[in-house]
């Protein structure tokens, strides 16, 4: 089944990276994929001690879509369509696939909405995408659609994302 983790406010990630924690809890291989995001979040650190979860690489560091020159920007367009090969060949072993930031992935242009239709197309693992603002056809895709409302966040009071916290 496809599960679908949408919406403005916070916990997408989180409810994500806790259903890997269950789903390896219980012995299933998980694989981890994760969108415009880089190697430096909390839940990484702990998820790559455990034997049970795949995480795929992320580079170190990167920039928010808004800021990247179109250079970098058609950089990660190309480190994303290899990522898909990778995710599909990793999905074939797994229970559970977490496609982490992929609604923002689509909705930005670094990935198309029609190779992750394919790459869904192709599974048979238990699945999970996250982000804001997915788009119609992923939600006709899901069985599962979990819609995070923001109701207050400190970010809005001026206050940054803190470690263990936000990231």
């Amino acid at each position: 089944m496809i599960h679908l983790y949408c919406g403005s406010g916070k916990g997408k990630t989180t409810a994500a990276m806790g259903l890997a924690l269950r789903a390896a809890g219980r012995g299933k291989p998980v694989v981890i994929a994760q969108f415009l995001k880089g190697e430096d979040s909390g839940e990484r650190r702990i998820l790559e001690r455990l034997p049970q979860v795949n995480l795929l690489p992320l580079p170190e560091t990167i920039q928010f879509t808004f800021a990247m020159s179109e250079e970098e920007k058609e950089k990660e367009k190309v480190r994303y369509q290899c990522m898909l090969k990778e995710i599909a060949d990793a999905a074939q072993v797994c229970e559970l696939l977490i496609l982490d930031e992929v609604c923002a992935a689509v909705n930005t242009g670094m990935i198309s909405l029609q190779a992750i239709l394919q790459l869904l197309d192709g599974l048979t693992c238990e699945i999970v995408m996250t982000g804001r603002e997915p788009a119609q056809e992923l939600e006709q895709r899901a069985d599962y659609i979990t819609c995070m409302e923001k109701v207050r966040h400190p970010y809005d009071e001026g206050i940054c994302a803190r470690e263990g916290i936000e990231y």
